[in-house]
């Protein structure tokens, strides 16, 4: 039994949108997705996509948000939209009402110092001075300072900088603090 390998028929318009993004360095996994936006946004208005209004696509945006198509998913299509009908239809007049989406963005979870404390108590092995020094220095680096070694305590330049800092050493966020006094716990 053989297998047709012979590539699908593809439309003259597909054809020309996707060597419009090979033109322009897009990456496969690109290509892939804005064919398949354009593809789906055909389907929803039932005819070519070249023949589309603007109120069909004001229609099929209303369609995606009440789908309940998360922000990332239709701002994607809303840029392989408005690539086809700017480049390759020339049609910049239907890409204007394309509206992205806006999406409150994620803060990563910081923990708190008696978390990061009950997290290395919690390991099996013993925490080696290697482990220490490694934390203490990624939270100097996020902390936006840098690691207060001897090396860097006994340069020349550092007792002036310790003057203008006090005691305290130089200022750094509750991250880099809570990560040190996390690591001094468990020491």
């Amino acid at each position: 039994m053989t297998s047709d390998t012979s590539p699908r028929p593809v439309s003259p318009l597909r054809a020309r949108m996707i060597e419009d993004m090979t033109v322009r360095g897009f990456k496969e996994d690109t290509r892939r997705d804005y064919v398949r936006h354009v593809r789906t946004f055909a389907a929803f208005i039932g005819r070519s996509p070249d023949t589309a209004t603007a109120e069909d696509l004001r229609l099929f945006q209303l369609h995606q948000t009440q789908s309940g198509m998360q922000p990332p998913s239709i701002n994607s299509a809303v840029s392989a939209l408005r690539f086809f009908f700017t480049v390759t239809l020339d049609r910049p007049d239907l890409a204007r009402p394309l509206t992205v989406v806006p999406y409150p963005r994620r803060i990563p979870a910081v923990l708190s110092v008696e978390e990061v404390t009950l997290l290395l108590r919690a390991a099996t092995a013993p925490i080696q001075g290697g482990v220490r020094d490694r934390l203490r220095r990624r939270a100097a680096r996020l902390g936006g300072c840098r690691p207060q070694g001897r090396r860097y305590r006994f340069h020349a330049h550092a007792a002036a900088r310790r003057a203008r800092q006090g005691r305290q050493g130089p200022p750094c966020n509750a991250l880099a603090t809570a990560a040190r006094t996390a690591a001094g716990l468990v020491a």
